[in-house]
């Protein structure tokens, strides 16, 4: 094998051999001080392929921060082919006030990649991450979770249509993949078209560590690295069962169509057959029920946790499933290797 080469950023460089931790200026705040992103870079002394993880592009979106917090410090290195580029916080100034978007302005930073110079502060922000710790990598993993108020079940989010992703995604061993390129400004998205294929892993609620969840990420970290032999020694996973959900396959948020109070009968990962109920829907004085039944066999990928609602407001995010797959699940009752 042939020695690793090093790592440059703009200020810096890391060796092979050398890990670096450091603080990197992103923008300033209202005083003129640094807005800084923390960043853990471990370069191998074996040559292989340089991956990014990040997390927490929405600044109350934590379960992926400690996922790459983990990679970054708990495991060993001894053993890494290639450069690992952690990224824990991206969103800074949202994670400080624990918002979703830039306080500045209430933009989205995962609409402002791959950034420009001259712009907006979140396309700023944007460009300098993306071309000093993205664009230089082979491939990414960028770590999410649902908005605030909901939960999402555990699932890779990849454009299925570009052959590099469907590896990545399939080597990273969830049972639900969502195929789609993302929309225009997604990291996932602007990264694969650079030449750097991405995926989005999405697990769980925000504002929130969710345990069972983090080592199932963890897990499917494990599985890409033995994919692309950044950890020769580990072994590539296979989850039971994967099905992929194309953009245009029949998938849908049900809604309500009255207001009231939400009484679910199923979470998230829930295997749900055709007429059955998922969740009632009654007045303060339980008076007045309505049911929401599945409008046809399913998984319930997304729930709110909320339970209240008016009407036309999301009640759970369902897929359709088939053929084999929907026979293994709907034994199950439960997708496997999901956290409720």
């Amino acid at each position: 094998m042939s020695q690793s080469v090093a790592f440059s950023y703009e200020g810096g460089r890391v060796e092979p051999g050398e890990t670096a931790q450091f603080r990197f200026a992103v923008s300033e705040t209202y005083l003129g001080d640094p807005v800084r992103i923390p960043v853990t870079i471990i370069n191998g002394e074996v040559d292989g392929p340089t991956v990014f993880l990040s997390a927490a592009i929405h600044g109350d979106e934590l379960n992926g921060i400690e996922v790459v917090r983990e990679v970054a410090h708990e495991w060993s290195h001894d053993n890494v082919c290639g450069t690992l580029v952690c990224l824990p916080v991206l969103n800074v100034p949202g994670f400080i006030t624990q918002q979703r978007y830039l306080p500045i302005y209430d933009r989205d930073l995962n609409r402002a990649f791959p950034g420009k110079k001259g712009s907006t502060s979140a396309r700023r922000i944007a460009q300098r991450i993306f071309d000093n710790f993205i664009e230089p990598c082979d491939f990414g993993l960028d770590f999410h979770t649902s908005t605030r108020g909901r939960t999402n079940m555990f699932q890779v989010r990849a454009d299925m249509a570009d052959p590099a992703v469907d590896r990545l995604a399939r080597a990273y061993g969830t049972n639900l993949i969502i195929a789609g390129r993302g929309s225009s400004g997604m990291l996932r998205r602007e990264a694969t078209e650079a030449g750097v294929p991405t995926v989005t892993i999405e697990m769980g609620q925000a504002h929130r560590f969710e345990r069972e969840l983090i080592d199932h990420a963890l897990d499917g970290v494990r599985s890409v690295f033995a994919e692309y032999g950044v950890f020769p020694q580990e072994t590539v996973r296979w989850p039971g069962w994967t099905t992929v959900i194309e953009d245009s396959d029949e998938k849908t948020w049900l809604r309500a169509d009255q207001g009231g109070i939400v009484e679910m009968q199923h979470d998230r990962g829930d295997y749900v057959a055709e007429g059955e109920t998922i969740c009632r829907i009654t007045s303060p004085f339980k008076t007045d029920t309505a049911h929401v039944d599945a409008p046809f066999d399913g998984i319930i990928v997304g729930v709110l946790e909320n339970p209240v609602v008016y009407p036309g407001n999301p009640l759970c995010h369902f897929v359709a499933v088939e053929g084999a797959v929907k026979s293994i699940v709907s034994k199950a009752g439960t997708a496997p290797a999901q956290s409720s």
